[in-house]
């Protein structure tokens, strides 16, 4: 492992700092030659599996069933439904050759930016009663868009990682309470578990999914005042199974149309939320519920077998079963320089164990997250496993208190515009509801997007658009976005 220096740039240069930690902590590599394509090294892609499973076995938990389909879609299949074809179509990337001949395909395969058109044609196949239903499947896949905008690691590329789960019911209401589980499923990994606040908006029609008669999505607020969406939650109503013919017998022997939703938490773009809301100045800051490394023992001590690393192994022993965990006895590098390498890769607990501790039957703690030292007593070991939820905890509470103390409101356009461009984060409007007002606000803003209404929560509106001055008719929320 080569000597490498810490993180040099402040995370106030945010955009600087963020590419600097994907770099140095060993997250990404841009240098792949293909434009928008990005390699994600194994610290990364770790942290990433925690985050994938907690999913996965939240998804099970609520009678989901893992499956895997392909990744190709043939051209007939994608166009089926004329509204998700005409939103996708600038973002596929096409097959259209094969063989060492590079023979035309008889049709042309997308490869795909999102399954529905895949996963549908089998659904059709798949459900003929109402015995037949709910029927609720996930898969965990990569998919690829011909994104035009600037890409950054993990934030914004042409091939990602997520997971995407396709619902089916018998009724609107069912598919209406598979949307607030959904929800319920994001409150519980990526706020709980990965310590990310955010805010569910019903996103405005001009801005829903393509196919979709409403679109839910949860808004995260990075260091630099911009959104970044987490996972979308779709409800498709009778769209796709009309087009996909996707019917079954109720119980009264009728043949009806099924209803669904989709939902899709992409892991990668949330591991950029990871690292942007809990890094600082020394790297990143995972906490400990998706830290493929919890713990890493540091022995002070120039020499691997002497009683130090000794009483390092013991501890290691005590704690491997409860907490994922690492001895670190390398004598070619300093303590310092461990303390800093392991702080850089943002392991949540560093345990150091020198002569003094031994003598006193003690060892240290040391806190990622807050840098705070604790002495504890060999025989009271269990303490660990206090400091690691007071960690957890921490980090939560810090994201959420950053994320509120973001959360504006503008009773005027140029209040609302200076808000934007000085400060950032998420603001509170009035809006007619006329997506060329929208679109307006967006130019004369650089950007500002309206996120849409806050979910569950009912706000009426009391005067005029902010923009147009005409009667506004929703409370909305306008964010610049990534």
């Amino acid at each position: 492992m080569a000597e490498q220096e810490g993180i040099t740039i402040k995370k106030e240069d945010f955009s600087e700092w963020y590419t600097e930690v994907c770099n140095k902590a060993e997250l990404a590599d841009i240098r792949y030659n293909v434009k928008g394509f990005v390699v994600f090294r194994p610290w990364a892609v770790k942290t990433m599996n925690n985050m994938f499973k907690l999913l996965e076995d939240e998804l099970e938990s609520k009678g989901h069933s893992p499956a895997l389909f392909q990744a190709v879609i043939h051209e007939s299949n994608f166009k089926k439904e004329a509204e998700h074809v005409e939103g996708f179509l600038p973002e596929v990337f096409w097959v259209t050759k094969a063989g060492s001949g590079a023979e035309k395909l008889e049709e042309p395969l997308a490869l795909r930016p999102t399954s529905e058109t895949a996963m549908y044609k089998m659904y059709s196949i798949w459900v003929r009663s109402w015995r037949d239903l709910p029927l609720k499947i996930y898969q965990k896949c990569q998919v690829w868009r011909y994104e035009g905008k600037a890409t950054r690691p993990f934030i914004r590329g042409r091939e990602f990682y997520w997971i995407e789960a396709h619902d089916v019911f018998e009724t609107e209401k069912e598919a209406m309470n598979q949307v607030k589980e959904d929800m319920e499923t994001t409150e519980n990994t990526i706020h709980k578990k990965f310590a990310i606040p955010f805010i569910f908006f019903q996103r405005p029609q001009h801005d829903k999914f393509a196919g979709a008669v409403n679109t839910y999505a949860a808004d995260t607020i990075l260091p630099d005042g911009k959104v970044l969406q987490l996972p979308s939650t779709h409800l498709l109503g009778q769209n796709f199974s009309k087009s996909f013919n996707i019917k079954f017998t109720d119980k009264e022997k009728k043949e009806r149309y099924t209803w669904q939703t989709c939902y899709g938490p992409c892991v990668s773009r949330i591991f950029a939320a990871v690292i942007a809301l809990h890094g600082d100045d020394k790297g990143l800051v995972l906490p400990p519920e998706i830290a493929s490394l919890q713990i890493i023992i540091v022995p002070i001590s120039k020499s691997k077998d002497d009683e130090i690393v000794k009483k390092a192994h013991d501890i290691y022993k005590k704690i491997k079963h409860k907490f994922s965990a690492m001895i670190d006895d390398r004598t070619e590098y300093t303590p310092g320089w461990k303390y800093n390498y392991w702080e850089m890769k943002g392991v949540p607990l560093r345990i150091e164990i020198g002569p003094r501790d031994l003598r006193n039957k003690q060892f240290m703690l040391v806190r990622r997250d807050t840098g705070e030292k604790i002495v504890v007593k060999e025989n009271r070991i269990e303490e660990i496993e206090d400091v690691m939820k007071k960690i957890q905890e921490n980090l939560i509470k810090k994201a959420d208190e950053y994320f509120k103390e973001n959360l504006r409101e503008a009773k005027n356009f140029d209040d609302m515009k200076n808000t934007l461009e000085k400060k950032g984060g998420i603001v509170k409007i009035e809006w007619c509801g006329k997506k060329a007002c929208a679109e307006d606000m967006k130019e004369k803003t650089s950007g500002g997007v309206i996120r849409g209404t806050m979910f569950g929560k009912e706000e009426k509106p009391k005067g005029m658009c902010v923009n147009c001055k005409t009667k506004a008719t929703q409370v909305v929320y306008i964010a610049k976005q990534y």
